[in-house]
């Protein structure tokens, strides 16, 4: 929840021209750091997957205060927590490749689609 209000609050930030073209070209940013993540996959020759998983984690549990107990004794207890936890997976290096090729193809045809939506930003909102 911490990080989505912090990038809310970092969307709004930037000159509208900026706003605009951001509005436009996030399906472009995706697809790049896709790619990005598949070249590196390619170079590594393995690729990572990310799970959350339970772990046991000392945590504060002292009780509340009451009017019978106003300084409760300070205790701790195991608590599990959710953690991500990233491990190395096994690939088909050549289905990779198949699939980065097909992202660059779509990358290509995307840039190309959204020129007329970028140039009208640049219209609409001139530095």
């Amino acid at each position: 929840m911490k990080r989505f209000l912090i990038l809310l609050a970092l969307a709004a930030c930037g000159t509208p021209q900026e706003q605009c073209i951001r509005g436009v070209s996030s399906d472009l940013a995706t697809l790049d750091r896709l790619i990005a993540e598949t070249r590196g996959n390619i170079a590594r020759g393995y690729g990572y997957e990310t799970r959350v998983e339970m772990m046991p984690e000392w945590v504060d549990c002292t009780p509340r205060p009451t009017e019978a107990n106003p300084t409760p004794k300070p205790q701790m207890c195991f608590d599990d927590v959710a953690q991500e936890v990233r491990r190395p997976v096994s690939l088909d290096l050549r289905a990779e490749q198949a699939k980065l090729d097909s992202m660059v193809e779509r990358r290509d045809q995307m840039a190309a689609a959204m020129a007329p939506a970028l140039a009208a930003c640049k219209a609409r909102y001139p530095e």
